[in-house]
C-alpha cells in the first residue's frame, strides 16, 4: 500500500488521524501546524511544487485533517507555475470557504492524488446514530430539530456549522469565528431565553447540505463539552456521520460530569 499524505491544519484531529495510519508524510500550510506533530511546512503560493514533491514519494493519497483558515498570500513568492492558477484560487477564496476547500480538492486531484476522508482512515471517530450519554427530553430535541433546520437553511450561505437554539429560538450561529466564539456568544446572552426555568438550550452540529465531505466536517471534541457547559446548555447533537467526534472516552466523562447529553442523530433520508 503506498504511504499517505496527512494536510495537517491546527487542532487534535491531525495527530488522531496521524496515529491511526503507518508511517504517514505530515505536512502543515505555514501558520496552521498543529502542536505537538512532526510536520514539514509548505506554503500555497508553492503550491504545484509541492505537490510534485509528494509524487515524486510516490505518494498517491492524501487527507486532510484539522482547521485552517485563509491564508495571506505574497504576490513575490508565488512560482511561475502556481502564479498561472492566482486568479482561480483568489476567485475561490472569494466565493466562501467552500468554493476555496473545492478548488484546492481539484488541484490535487488533477495532479493524480486522491483525497481520502477521514472517516475512511479512522471510522471510529465517526459514532453511529444514538444517545452516548444523558437523556434529552422532549423540549430539548424539538431545539435540536429547530438547529438543524438553520443549518439546512444556512448552509448555502456558507457561514458555519453550529448553531444554539434553547427553547425554539437561535440564540447563536456558528460563523468565521468558529465554535468557542459562538457558545462564548450563547454564554453572555443566555438571559434571553423566554422561560428562565424552561429548556436550557442545544448546541447542534452538522455539515453543510453540499459540503464535500472529504475536507472541513466538523468536530467535537472534549473542550466543546466544557464551552457547552459554561454556556448552561443541556446537551450537544450532531449529524451521525458527519460529524467527528475527538476523544470519546474524555467527551463522555466531561459531558457525564456536567450533567450535559450527547446525541448522535440519525441524519434525515
Amino acid at each position: 500500500m503506498t504511504r499517505i499524505a496527512v494536510i495537517a491544519g491546527k487542532g487534535h484531529l491531525a495527530p488522531a488521524v496521524a496515529r491511526a495510519l503507518d508511517n504517514p508524510a505530515v505536512y502543515a500550510l505555514e501558520g496552521f501546524a498543529p502542536e505537538g506533530l512532526d510536520h514539514t511546512t509548505f506554503r500555497l503560493e508553492r503550491l504545484l511544487p509541492f505537490i510534485d514533491g509528494l509524487l515524486d514519494q510516490g505518494i498517491t493519497r492524501v487527507v486532510f485533517a484539522g482547521a485552517i483558515r485563509r491564508p495571506k498570500l505574497d504576490p513575490e513568492a508565488f512560482d511561475p507555475r502556481t502564479a498561472q492558477m492566482v486568479p482561480r484560487i483568489l476567485m475561490a477564496m472569494q466565493s466562501g470557504d467552500d468554493a476555496a476547500l473545492r478548488t484546492v480538492l481539484d488541484i490535487f486531484e488533477e495532479n493524480d492524488l486522491t483525497i481520502c476522508s477521514v472517516a475512511e482512515i479512522c471510522p471510529d471517530l465517526m459514532p453511529d446514530a444514538g444517545v452516548l450519554a444523558g437523556k434529552p427530553s422532549d423540549a430539548d430535541t424539538r431545539d435540536v430539530q429547530r438547529a438543524a433546520q438553520i443549518l439546512t437553511d444556512t448552509g448555502p450561505l456558507d457561514l458555519g456549522q453550529g448553531a444554539v437554539v434553547a427553547q425554539g429560538l437561535c440564540l447563536a450561529l456558528e460563523t468565521l469565528p468558529g465554535t468557542e466564539a459562538m457558545l462564548a456568544f450563547a454564554a453572555c446572552h443566555g438571559d434571553m431565553r423566554p422561560n428562565p426555568i424552561g429548556a436550557k438550550g442545544v448546541l447542534y452540529k452538522a455539515p453543510k447540505p453540499d459540503q464535500d465531505r472529504r475536507i472541513d466536517l466538523p468536530t467535537i471534541g472534549p473542550d466543546t463539552v466544557d464551552q457547552a457547559a459554561k454556556a448552561g446548555l443541556a446537551g450537544i447533537a450532531w449529524q451521525a456521520g458527519g460529524v467527528i467526534l475527538l476523544d470519546r472516552t474524555e467527551v463522555l466523562r466531561r459531558a457525564q460530569a456536567a450533567g450535559l447529553f450527547l446525541w448522535a442523530v440519525a441524519a434525515p433520508t
